[in-house]
C-alpha cells in the first residue's frame, strides 16, 4: 500500500510520517511505499523499511499534482497549507497554496482511470465565523471571515463534491488549534497559544497579544495524529454525505492555559510571559469560534484531551523528554 503526505516537511506531516514509518500500518493495511512532498525536502525522519521518496515541489503547480498521482497512492494525507496569518497577509499565496493545490490534486485524481484513493484533507474551525452559537453544533453553516477560513471552506466543498461523484473517498477534518506546537513560532495568527506555553517551558520569554479571557478550541499534536490515522481507517459510510467533520477539542481560556503552566513549571515560567496587545491578531482571534459540540466525530471515535494539564504533559513527554 502506497501512502502520500503533502506538506510532509511541516510539523504534522513529519509527526505523521514518523508514526507511519515506525508502525508501517494503517488499520489492517501494511505500508510498502511512503512518499512525502513539500516546498522543501522533509528532513530528519527515521529510515523506512520499504520504498521511500521525498520531493521538494510546489503543490500550487498543476504539474506537481499530476506527477504525484501518476504513482496512484492508495491513501493521500493532504496537509499542505499556508497558515492563517500568512494567508491573510499574502492574498495570492494563500489562494495558490490552500485552494489551487487542493483543486489540482483532486483534478489529477479525476483524470486517472479506475482509481479511487482515500483523501484525508485537513481543514480548520476557521470555516465558521461570527455570529455563531456557543457551542457550535455539527449542523451549523460555514461563514468564514478570513482568507484562510474561506480557502479551507472551498476545499471542503470540493472534497465533498468529488466524493459524491465517486472520484475519490474523501474525509475532511476541521482540526482544533494544535497546541503545544514544537519548534519555532510560525505565521499562524493562533501561534501565540502555543508560544505562551512552549517558550516559558524552554526558559524563554513569550509574548501574549490578546487578553486572558480569550477562549479557544485546542488539541495536542498527539491527538491530531490520532485524528488523521482514525480518518484513514474509518468506515466512510458512517461519516455520511457531508464528509467534513468538526473534531473534538478542549475549550479553554488563555487564563486557564497560564494556570496549567504554573502548575507544571511554577511562577518563574509564568513570569516569562509579556503582555503586548496586537490588534490585528485580536481582530482575527475574536472572529474565531470558541467551542463545538462535535457530537458526530465523538460518536465515530475521535477523541481529544480533557484539560490543559494533559496537553502540557504531552508536550513535556514528546518534546522535552520529561517523565510522566
Amino acid at each position: 500500500m502506497h501512502v502520500l503526505i503533502t506538506g510532509g516537511a511541516g510539523m504534522l506531516g513529519c509527526k505523521l510520517a514518523q508514526w507511519l514509518i515506525q508502525d508501517r500500518m494503517i488499520g489492517e493495511h501494511e505500508i510498502t511505499k511512503l512518499t512525502l512532498t513539500d516546498i522543501t525536502t522533509p528532513k530528519g525522519l527515521p529510515k523506512f523499511q520499504g520504498i521511500y521518496a521525498e520531493h521538494a515541489m510546489d503543490m500550487g503547480d498543476p504539474g506537481s499534482a499530476k506527477k504525484l498521482i501518476q504513482q496512484r497512492p492508495d491513501f493521500i494525507f493532504h496537509l499542505a497549507a499556508v497558515v492563517s496569518g500568512e494567508a491573510e497577509a499574502d492574498f495570492e499565496k494563500g489562494y495558490r497554496v490552500n485552494l489551487d493545490s487542493t483543486r489540482y490534486l483532486l483534478e489529477a485524481i479525476r483524470t486517472q482511470q479506475d482509481y479511487c484513493p482515500r483523501v484525508i484533507f485537513t481543514s480548520t474551525i476557521a470555516v465558521f465565523g461570527v455570529p455563531f452559537p456557543n457551542p457550535i453544533p455539527d449542523t451549523h453553516h460555514r461563514t468564514p471571515l478570513s482568507c484562510y477560513g474561506t480557502q479551507k471552506a472551498i476545499g471542503e466543498l470540493l472534497l465533498a463534491d468529488y466524493s459524491r461523484r465517486g472520484i475519490l473517498q474523501g474525509i475532511g477534518l476541521r482540526l482544533p488549534t494544535i497546541c503545544i506546537r514544537p519548534g519555532l513560532p510560525n505565521k499562524a495568527a493562533s501561534s501565540f497559544f502555543s508560544g505562551i506555553l512552549r517558550e516559558p517551558l524552554n526558559g524563554k520569554e513569550a509574548v501574549l497579544p490578546v487578553s486572558e479571557d480569550v477562549r479557544h478550541w485546542h488539541a495536542s499534536p498527539r491527538a491530531a495524529i490520532r485524528f488523521l490515522l482514525h480518518a484513514a481507517s474509518i468506515d466512510l459510510e458512517l461519516v455520511g454525505r457531508d464528509c467534513n467533520l468538526t473534531l473534538p477539542g478542549l475549550c479553554a481560556s488563555v487564563k486557564e492555559q497560564i494556570e496549567a503552566l504554573e502548575r507544571a513549571a511554577g511562577k518563574d515560567a509564568v513570569s516569562l510571559i509579556r503582555r503586548e496587545p496586537d490588534h490585528f491578531i485580536e481582530r482575527l482571534v475574536y472572529s474565531w469560534p470558541e467551542s463545538f459540540e462535535a457530537e458526530k466525530a465523538r460518536s465515530l471515535g475521535f477523541k481529544a484531551e480533557k484539560d490543559f494539564d494533559e496537553i502540557i504533559r504531552i508536550y513535556m513527554e514528546d518534546e522535552l523528554g520529561a517523565a510522566s
